[in-house]
């Protein structure tokens, strides 16, 4: 890659590893809706200036945007700022890591892979003692039902990519992000109202909503397309492997969340296996060309 791909590549591994520490501080205050809606109206208000013009080609495709828009944002952004309330965001970033894996799943049910070979099974069966090795390392949520819906969110952030890669191949990538954030918006936007606080959030809160949706979505949407422009879609999603070491560093030196041994060995299996599980053999065949390596997509953006 140049070096310019080389930046971005960093930048975005950095950028989107960073929102589940500003969910985790935003939703102490107000609720998982209003942060829903917060990111998502400033992410729309400053990406749609710049995507006027395919906005015809969204309109023709419309149904199948509306089923990325909640699949990729509105319903995982909601159940991952509700988990959040419950587990650390080391942990929830971490789990977000298994969406790779998930999308190889859901890609062979769906016949867009033919064959996963033997080094992508054991891929598999390594992520999942990855995160029950973090688990029993100490890394622990307030019940099952938040690493439900991690597990939940994760299933969504695999779905979408099939979605786009089937459906919305002739869809350019920067207005279908606009309007899929304004779709997000409009939905979470009667929500919000009703659990709008009462009281004026703190500095801290109000802060990461506006981070999140300047930097976590709006910028991190432009740079996404450009590194995708620069080092092809591939390479582009390989932060995936990248970011849940972000969260899981801020994590620990921010908000003192737990690391030990079991869980940094834990967070090694959960990312080897990923890759692992996400890599193609040469025996193996050839993705369609709808494969979901064409498709742009957000799925480790939290």
């Amino acid at each position: 890659m140049s070096r310019r791909a080389w930046v971005l590549f960093a930048a975005m591994s950095l950028i989107w590893g960073v929102p589940y520490l500003l969910i985790r501080d935003a939703v102490h205050e107000v609720s998982p809706a209003v942060v829903v809606f917060s990111r998502t109206a400033i992410g729309a208000v400053v990406l749609l200036p710049f995507a006027r013009r395919g906005m015809r080609i969204v309109w023709e495709h419309r149904w199948p945007v509306l089923a990325f828009a909640l699949l990729e944002m509105v319903g995982p952004w909601f159940l991952l700022s509700d988990a959040e309330r419950f587990l650390t965001s080391s942990l929830a970033g971490l789990l977000i890591a298994f969406a790779p894996v998930l999308a190889l799943v859901v890609a062979r049910l769906i016949g867009l892979e033919k064959r996963i070979g033997r080094l992508r099974i054991a891929g598999l069966a390594v992520a999942v003692g990855g995160v029950a090795a973090l688990g029993g390392g100490g890394m622990e949520a307030a019940g099952p039902w938040p690493v439900v819906e991690m597990m939940l969110v994760a299933v969504g952030y695999a779905i979408a990519p099939q979605i786009a890669a089937t459906k919305l191949r002739e869809v350019p990538a920067l207005p279908m992000t606009a309007a899929c954030l304004t779709v997000a918006a409009a939905i979470s936007s009667p929500f919000a109202l009703m659990s709008w606080p009462a009281q004026a959030p703190s500095a801290l809160a109000t802060g990461s909503l506006v981070l999140l949706g300047l930097l976590c979505t709006a910028l991190a949407f432009l740079l996404f397309f450009r590194l995708i422009a620069d080092a092809g879609p591939a390479r582009a999603t390989a932060i995936a492997y990248v970011n849940p070491v972000v969260a899981l560093a801020l994590g620990v030196a921010l908000h003192g969340d737990p690391l030990t041994p079991l869980i940094g060995a834990g967070a090694v299996l959960v990312l080897a296996g990923t890759f692992m599980a996400t890599r193609r053999s040469a025996h193996e065949a050839e993705p369609s060309p709808a494969g979901p390596a064409q498709a742009p997509s957000a799925q480790a953006s939290g």
